[in-house]
């Protein structure tokens, strides 16, 4: 175990004191993020540090089991399904309450679920509800709505009369209902092989009634659907989860408190938990080695390949390379045009085929991350689902990279790639957060790769954390970092990523053919037929389009002492739910 000096012990134990600066008493619990928390609104939010600190505030009908990944009960204490897959009975835990005191009812998920199928919400996981009986006539139905609407123009009385009519439209034409305070039943319009799985997710958590009503706001100029973000701050937020938001201050801390209304308070572990910001990776690492933190969620340290080599060789404790259910990989822009106009060479498969042939893979992970990743030809992580089989995907091969680069139209000439029309190949931007050595350095390879094998020009295009997410919204890229962790056990959680329209399209790929598998896959019965169906659309996604290039199958690196810390789940999906986690006295 790497030592500090005394003065960096003193420097790391400052670093803490500033950082936390609190007035309150040292969290029973302090973890550290790197990243700072931008939505704790569970039907809004996506990255996995708010999806962590979502879990302590609000929990669903389900969650995962920590030891085993399976789904458990949660605010459901039961459910019963029908033959056909398609109706589910979810009954509640009896004298549920909100973290302020007051009953929490069946009504309060279908109001939360109503918010993630309106148009007006633009919602990365709508798909996840689309399933439900006639929820996809609803979404589309509001979305024509308030476009005549912007065109027409109504003023609030108008926006009113339409908010009215959705929500009775909503309860008259979805299959999702609350016939008593405990019971929720859902219709679903074919079976969903992993629907408990999804009843886990933050997107299907519910928010009070009583609030959202509270809190909503319609635009008298386009009629649409909001609620007021000022509900997740503290004095307002009112959760169901292990904790409450005590306070949040921005780029700094988040502090939760243990909620005495939660069915299982007794059980929850810590009594208080101080999540922190610390965006410098090697601030991060000292505050931990100090003591100021427990747990270091991520280590972005550029050393940390060296931290790893003692890990393995057992000569420190406190460093944790863990399998994750996750695959991190690139994006290639598929849209005819850039975002300024410009043809895109990406928009040919071909193209995209000869720049994921140039890429070696193996010498990435030895090389750049030198973490022990498994190279990824797939999507989804090997081993990772039972009973499902992967495609081939693409290998290293810079000669068929050549081949299929040519008969794509591109040509040496006079020492310049061109296609027919004698128009030079656009030099290559790689987009990427700037706050990463690991993504700075991955896409200087890949640059580097790409301009030996095809020899096509390449620059670098750093941004930070918000101008890179804006940017793929936006489809603002030629080539873009990217990566995914899986939101359920099964291969759509990787494969709807690539489907037409989807929140989380930020390619713009589109293939009937690959849709119309996923289709296929949803109406099929039998276990293994759909899995196969689902393969062969992973093998036309990796194979074939590619508008993904996979690199590799994540590690997710956590500091923190085992003898010290109790709780954290090692299963691949990492799902860590915060009151299942605490201190204990040393050994």
């Amino acid at each position: 175990m790497r030592l500090l000096t005394p003065i960096l012990l003193l420097v790391a134990l400052l670093i803490g004191a500033l950082w936390l600066d609190r007035p309150t008493p040292r969290a029973d619990l302090v973890i550290a993020n790197t990243a700072e928390a931008l939505s704790l609104d569970p039907q809004r939010l996506s990255h996995q540090h708010d999806v962590r600190t979502a879990r302590g505030l609000f929990e669903g009908l389900t969650e995962v089991d920590g030891a085993t990944g399976e789904v458990i009960p949660a605010a459901a204490e039961s459910w019963t399904r029908s033959d056909d897959g398609r109706t589910w009975m979810f009954r509640l835990r009896p004298g549920l309450r909100w973290s302020d005191g007051s009953e929490l009812s069946a009504r309060d998920f279908v109001v939360a679920w109503r918010r993630v199928l309106l148009p007006d919400q633009a919602s990365d996981y709508t798909g996840f509800l689309l399933n439900i009986r006639g929820a996809r006539a609803f979404f589309d139905w509001r979305a024509k709505a308030l476009k005549e609407f912007a065109t027409t123009g109504g003023g609030a009385e108008a926006a009113a009369r339409l908010w009215r009519e959705t929500q009775e439209r909503f309860d008259r034409e979805v299959g999702l209902r609350a016939p008593d305070a405990r019971t929720l039943v859902v219709e679903l319009e074919r079976p969903v092989a992993y629907w408990l799985d999804l009843c886990a997710f933050p997107t299907l958590f519910p928010i009070p009634h009583a609030l959202v009503e509270r809190f909503t706001r319609l635009d008298p100029v386009t009629g649409m659907f909001s609620l007021d973000p000022a509900w997740t701050k503290p004095g307002h937020l009112v959760g169901n989860g292990p904790y409450r938001l005590a306070a949040w201050r921005p780029k700094r801390a988040i502090r939760l408190e243990r909620n005495p209304h939660y069915h299982g308070a007794d059980s929850v572990r810590a009594a208080s938990v101080d999540i922190v910001l610390i965006e410098d990776p090697n601030t991060a690492v000292l505050a931990f080695e100090s003591g100021a933190i427990d747990w270091l969620t991520d280590t972005l340290v550029e050393y940390r390949g060296d931290m790893f080599e003692q890990a393995r060789a057992g000569t420190r404790r406190d460093l944790h390379v863990l399998d994750a259910f996750g695959t991190d990989f690139y994006s290639f822009n598929c849209r005819p045009t850039l975002s300024d106009g410009r043809a895109n060479p990406f928009a040919d498969p071909a193209v995209r085929r000869a720049f994921a042939l140039a890429i070696d893979k193996r010498a990435i992970v030895e090389r750049i991350t030198r973490l022990g990743e498994t190279v990824a030809s797939t999507l989804v992580p090997p081993d990772s689902i039972r009973g499902y089989t992967l495609p081939a995907g693409l290998p290293f091969d810079p000669q068929r990279a050549k081949a299929e680069f040519e008969g794509a139209g591109w040509t040496l000439r006079d020492g310049t790639l061109v296609n027919a029309r004698g128009e030079p190949f656009p030099t290559v931007e790689i987009l990427y957060a700037s706050n990463s050595p690991r993504y700075r350095d991955m896409s200087a390879a890949l640059a580097d790769m790409w301009t030996r094998t095809l020899g096509v020009p390449c620059a670098m295009r750093p941004k930070d954390a918000r101008g890179f997410r804006d940017a793929l919204k936006r489809g603002d890229f030629m080539v873009a970092r990217g990566g995914w962790y899986g939101d359920y056990r099964d291969p759509t959680t990787w494969l709807e990523l690539s489907r037409t329209g989807d929140g989380n399209n930020d390619r713009g790929y589109t293939n009937p053919s690959f849709d119309a598998l996923l289709d296929r896959a949803a109406d099929q019965l039998d276990a293994d037929e759909r899995l196969a169906t689902l393969s062969q659309a992973e093998r036309l996604l990796v194979e074939q389009d590619v508008p993904i290039l996979p690199i590799c199958h994540y590690v997710t690196v956590y500091m923190f002492d085992p003898t010290r810390l109790d709780g954290i789940s090692r299963d691949p999906r990492l799902e860590q739910y915060l009151g299942r986690i605490a201190r204990v006295p040393a050994r």
